[in-house]
């Protein structure tokens, strides 16, 4: 993958006020150009042999594959959770404007 290839990288928070801390160091670091905070969703899922329900803040980041290593360091420092989700996905195509506005605002 090219360094400047745009990913979106998908990841949950416990509550609104986590949501948007780690929001805003991951754009103040220039680790993310955009991070959208959505509106709560229910997670099911299995932790350590038990099946947990949680009410919880889905987050949206918008990087590039050259930032991507910075980001997951900083998310794994920034979460509260012992295993935060981070799933990063290509973005295939956009907006060639948008794609490079990212870029932009995520180099070093």
């Amino acid at each position: 993958m090219e360094d400047d290839a745009v990913l979106l990288v998908a990841s949950t928070a416990p509550d609104e006020a986590t949501a948007r801390r780690i929001a805003q160091a991951l754009v103040e670091r220039r680790l993310a150009a955009c991070v959208n905070v959505g509106a709560p969703v229910w997670s099911v899922y299995r932790w350590q042999g038990a099946i947990e329900q949680a009410q919880e803040f889905p987050l949206w980041i918008k990087t590039t594959a050259a930032r991507r290593q910075a980001l997951m360091q900083a998310l794994a420092e920034l979460h509260p959770y012992d295993v935060p989700e981070a799933l990063a996905l290509p973005a295939v195509d956009g907006l060639p404007a948008y794609l490079e506005w990212v870029r932009q605002e995520v180099k070093e």
